[in-house]
């Protein structure tokens, strides 16, 4: 145990997987102290669920132990070759077949019974020299990877530690070119460039920074992955929007879009703002959605510089 006490719980699978190796090597000769019963422990569900007497589909026995059709169905291939349990097709439906244990697999049902009490007792003993009841413990870690898997779990593990290694900045004009690429690089991706587009992508400081408003920049281990923007407004409803906002590809999955969106909001409160305004698409759901969660609400259209705005949404800072 050395390994895993050095490793430590992100070996939790390879862990997992030699006790269950350990128990299913026993297990294999616990079937063989009584009769010699040619039984293999994977079987089990399977034939315990047979024992009713009932004739079952594959599909109602995969149902009931939780297993995938084709793993119950490779089973039952080896059950019946060794002749524990017998097919035939469904009287009422010829495309499905019905499975049921067999004369041996009834009389092995019969002998096993010795056996289901007194594993049922090692194990009880097992339990109470234990700390923890590992039962009780296997319930509650599947229902919590039932909630949420491991895979989804490492994901935002790894959006959080990635998150961690971005740093917004203020425009420079040595970030020109990368708000003009990353900007064309999404609009083309969706839509098409259009005059508003340019002016404010060839030339950001006269058409934004000095009309007041502001441009922050990603960076992502030092390179630039993402920007957005603040126009000033001549509005008397709003004071800027909210708008350039683009993100790398590359770098998507990051965190990259709320981080920018948070701190351009912010940026805006600094420059005193009370209310922001910003167009978009609906076609653009995950923007959609991440403005929505930065706490902007639809409003009802007013006229727009771009043929692909379909939606306008402002955001209270007051």
């Amino acid at each position: 145990m050395e390994f895993f006490n050095k490793v430590g719980k992100m070996a939790i699978g390879s862990r997992l997987r030699m006790l269950t190796e350990t128990i299913t090597e026993d297990a294999a000769r616990i079937y063989k102290l009584y009769d010699n019963i040619d039984f293999q422990p994977k079987w089990f569900p399977v034939f315990y669920t047979l024992q009713s007497g009932d004739e079952l589909t594959i599909t109602a026995i995969a149902k009931q132990i939780g297993h995938s059709h084709p793993s119950v169905s490779k089973i039952i291939a080896e059950m019946v070759k060794r002749g524990f349990v017998t097919e035939k097709k469904d009287k009422a439906d010829g495309r499905r077949n019905m499975v049921s244990l067999s004369a041996k697999g009834r009389e092995a049902s019969v002998k096993i019974q010795a056996q289901y009490a007194d594993v049922s007792n090692a194990v009880e003993e097992l339990s109470a020299q234990a700390s923890h009841d590992l039962w009780q413990a296997i319930d509650e870690w599947e229902y919590l990877l039932e909630q949420k898997s491991l895979l989804r779990r490492v994901q935002e593990q790894q959006k959080i530690r990635e998150s961690g290694e971005v740093q917004i900045v203020s425009y420079e004009p040595r970030y020109a070119r990368d708000f003009r690429n990353l900007n064309e690089e999404w609009i083309s991706n969706y839509f098409k460039m259009e005059e508003a587009d340019y002016r404010a992508l060839d030339n950001p400081d006269g058409y934004i920074i000095n009309k007041g408003g502001a441009i922050l920049v990603a960076l992502y281990h030092g390179e630039a992955v993402g920007v957005c923007a603040l126009l000033k407004m001549n509005d008397p409803d709003y004071d800027f929007e909210l708008a350039k906002m683009a993100v790398s590809p590359k770098a998507q999955g990051k965190n990259i879009g709320y981080l920018l969106g948070k701190a351009i909001v912010e940026k805006a409160k600094e420059l005193g703002a009370n209310k922001l305004y910003l167009e978009s698409n609906t076609i653009l759901k995950p923007a959609i959605s991440l403005y929505h969660k930065l706490g902007f609400t639809k409003v009802a259209g007013r006229p727009s510089p771009y043929e692909r705005s379909n939606i306008q949404m402002e955001l209270d800072l007051g």
